[in-house]
């Protein structure tokens, strides 16, 4: 989850998030670099005094100073389709979880599960026990194995929500009458925190995501108690 003086993105949790993340570092060098190059430009047409009459026109320089974002651009658009790509690629899934949006909570469904249904709900301050997490934490979490490719199908029966949970990568609009469905696969254990981030009316803060990742044998276990 994210905490304060925090600057960077949160840790990846899954194998989409690692490539976002590499993505961001690739980008943000490359905006580097053109902020320092630009910078020294600017710089040099400041203080320096000649004029270099080839550059007040000329066809070498105008092709140059075209081609080249050209390339840059080239540089950043190929690694970004390919994770754009990525991230609507559905794989065989072993799990499918549906995820409904309401004013201001969440439903989930198990859909290879009979009758395994919850809502899920914000835990206001004054219930919050000392270890739990202020405008975080919910009251049903949504328990899921690790190491398992998870399909997600998203809706909502009111208005626009949105169901994000930033270390996975991982944000697909709920839109009353549509189904978006999502893909993902969590590669370590622990809790992982999100948020509605469509603003969906005066309590849009207070409907929280928590996932709880946990080995197969204890997801079995979660199941079959669950389902007697």
């Amino acid at each position: 989850m994210a905490t304060w003086a925090n600057l960077g993105l949160q840790d990846s949790s899954s194998p989409l998030m690692e490539q976002l993340n590499f993505f961001h570092d690739h980008t943000l060098l490359i905006l580097t670099m053109i902020t320092i190059l630009v910078g020294y430009i600017m710089g040099m047409l400041m203080f320096n005094e000649f004029t270099n009459r080839f550059l007040l026109h000329g066809q070498t320089i105008e092709i140059i100073w075209t081609v080249l974002p050209a390339i840059i651009l080239m540089f950043i658009a190929f690694p970004s389709l390919r994770l754009l790509y990525l991230m609507d690629e559905i794989n065989t899934p072993s799990i499918t979880l549906k995820s409904i949006g309401h004013q201001w909570y969440w439903s989930y469904e198990y859909s290879d599960f009979l009758n395994l249904e919850f809502d899920s709900y914000m835990i206001p301050t004054n219930e919050l026990e000392l270890n739990g997490f202020r405008l975080l934490d919910v009251d049903n979490r949504v328990v899921l194995p690790m190491n398992n490719q998870i399909r997600i199908l998203v809706t909502a029966t009111d208005v626009l929500h949105s169901w994000t949970v930033p270390s996975l990568g991982v944000k697909v609009d709920a839109t009353p009458g549509r189904l978006n469905q999502l893909n993902f696969l969590i590669n370590r254990p622990g809790l992982f925190f999100g948020q509605c981030s469509e603003i969906c009316g005066a309590n849009h803060s207070f409907m929280p995501i928590v996932i709880e990742s946990i080995p197969m044998n204890f997801f079995i276990k979660w199941i079959t108690s669950m389902t007697n």
